[in-house]
């Protein structure tokens, strides 16, 4: 992970902000090693890695702005060319990610507008805090160019909150980099607007407009720390950080997951999934095989 020299990190953090002046909250997003560790264990064509890369990073924004212990999953599902694709963020800031497609029908550039990519579908939100208790699921249909569309619209439409995000991936030298910007009202603001003199309509106009300001080439540079840009971007406003919060690569899969699963099924159709006496079984998220012979298998079996 890049540092400053202040052993601040640049890269693979959530940096939690303020803009004093407006009393809004924000989360700027940096990712590098990380993203690029996910996206390269697969080998994605340019386009599947490109619009996975930014489902990652906006899955990112979306968690760092929530209280929850446990995972949360953005995933989307269409009819297009990607028919799948899933970013996933732990409390503890593991991340990982991996998408479904057919190459046969994906478009020869990257960059491409979401519908020409997923097709129509959904997008969903959902946040897993474990046993006994109660999952949060968001569904909004695909819309607009972007997905940050479709989550802007979601905001708009189901939790009537102002959300302005921007999200840039970017293939920086031998390595993919992800950069996210994320601002929302404060609880309570909202009542203001109706005062035609607060300025609060005005403040967040002015800050959607700063933000539109950051480029995609300083949103992922290795060399711009996340404070230096919030300053860049905010300091007439006043912005204030807190400590960010650590990311990195972490698969959830292990060589014990696969033999609980083994162990559940009926001994019926574990002879089914055998090739040449063994079964294999691959992580869709980090590409890792687990592999397991006759002698292993029957020992397993045995706990049946």
């Amino acid at each position: 992970m890049a540092e400053t020299t202040d052993n601040r990190p640049l890269d693979d953090i959530v940096q939690p902000f303020q803009i004093d002046a407006s009393r809004l909250r924000g989360r700027m997003v940096r990712l590098g090693g990380a993203l690029d560790e996910i996206l390269t264990k697969h080998a994605y064509p340019q386009a599947v890695a490109q619009l996975l890369g930014e489902t990652i990073t906006l899955a990112v924004a979306l968690a760092g702005m929530l209280k929850y212990e446990g995972i949360f999953t953005l995933q989307t599902k269409g009819d297009g060319p990607i028919r799948l694709m899933v970013a996933d963020v732990t409390s503890t800031g593991d991340l990982r990610g991996y998408a479904q497609f057919d190459d046969s029908r994906l478009p020869e550039t990257a960059g491409r507008p979401v519908p020409d990519l997923l097709g129509k579908g959904y997008l969903a939100f959902t946040v897993d805090q474990g046993e006994h208790t109660e999952r949060y699921q968001g569904i909004v249909e695909l819309t607009g160019d972007t997905l940050t569309d479709s989550v802007q619209h979601y905001f708009r439409q189901s939790e009537q909150l102002d959300t302005g995000i921007r999200v840039s991936v970017e293939r920086r030298g031998a390595g993919w980099r992800g950069g996210a910007l994320m601002l929302q009202r404060l609880p309570g603001e909202d009542k203001a607007i109706v005062d035609p003199g607060s300025g609060v309509e005005d403040d967040w106009r002015r800050a959607m407009v700063l933000m539109s300001t950051a480029s995609g080439d300083e949103m992922t540079d290795p060399e711009l720390g996340a404070n230096d840009l919030l300053y860049r971007l905010f300091h007439e406003d006043g912005v204030r950080v807190w400590p960010p919060h650590a990311l990195r690569q972490a698969c959830r899969c292990s060589r014990e997951r696969v033999a609980t699963v083994l162990v559940s099924l009926p001994r019926e159709e574990v002879e089914t999934l055998k090739v040449d006496g063994r079964i294999s079984a691959t992580c869709e998220f980090c590409n890792s095989t687990y592999a397991f012979d006759e002698a292993e298998l029957a020992s397993l079996l045995a706990r049946n």
